[in-house]
């Protein structure tokens, strides 16, 4: 069941940014480009696990988005602001899809996996 949550949870973020990037009429090309790029964060387990959770966590917590739209609001900069949308989309259609935070173990080690 909190499994579930925390699928729902992830697809209710996902469709609120989304929401919140159209409303702001933002590109949608620049969408599509960037949804991804915080995936590129898996870089970091070229060097070792540790290292790759460390910097695939940094780019994949709330804590990251929320910062820059709360940055955005405040400066009124639009750009950061699509940023910020853009990376709680991906990370909403990760938790969507069942892809979670990473411990140092293993990739597959996710926070899903031992709720």
């Amino acid at each position: 069941m909190i499994k579930l949550f925390l699928h729902l949870e992830g697809l209710f973020v996902l469709l609120i940014s989304v929401y919140f990037y159209s409303e702001n009429q933002f590109s949608w090309l620049l969408f599509i480009l960037l949804l991804f790029s915080p995936d590129l964060s898996m870089l970091g387990y070229l060097v070792n696990n540790r290292t790759g959770s460390i910097c695939y966590n940094l780019f994949h917590t709330y804590i990251l988005a929320i910062i820059l739209i709360m940055v955005a609001v405040i400066s009124s900069l639009e750009w950061i602001l699509a940023l910020g949308l853009i990376l709680s989309a991906h990370i909403g259609l990760d938790r969507t899809l069942g892809y979670g935070l990473k411990y140092p173990s293993e990739f597959k080690d996710t926070h899903f996996n031992r709720v």
